[in-house]
């Protein structure tokens, strides 16, 4: 699975963005169109010098979400199967937000496929 996140870039606080991360991948068959559904999806970030964080997650059927107490109600995580998407809406942006943003593909326990990152930087 290859994942491609875009839509960062620089943003004052208290503006927003909407990161999108598009997944290609193997299937088993032509006709297995479906193959995105089976796959758990993340958002999560890195700053300068700190750890890689957790941000945002949503289950394979969209049916359930979870987010990292620090966005709770400001961002916002959806997917759409029909295109192999997930998005992170991102509102009120404050400058603590500022990361690498990194999307990431979950199939069964752990995250196993990464995306290349997109740099979302917030002024104040």
């Amino acid at each position: 699975v290859q994942l491609q996140a875009s839509g960062g870039g620089l943003v004052q606080a208290g503006g927003s963005l909407r990161l999108s991360c598009a997944a290609s991948g193997r299937t088993f068959s032509r006709y297995d169109m479906d193959w995105f559904s089976r796959y758990d999806m993340g958002w999560f970030r890195q700053a300068p010098g700190k750890e890689r964080e957790f941000v945002a997650s949503m289950n394979r059927s969209g049916g359930s979400t979870s987010y990292a107490d620090s966005v709770k109600g400001r961002f916002t995580i959806s997917r759409d199967n029909a295109k192999n998407t997930v998005y992170l809406q991102m509102n009120s942006l404050r400058p603590e937000d500022t990361a690498v943003y990194y999307c990431a593909a979950k199939p069964y326990s752990t995250y196993n496929y990464w995306g290349q990152g997109t740099q979302v930087t917030v002024s104040s």
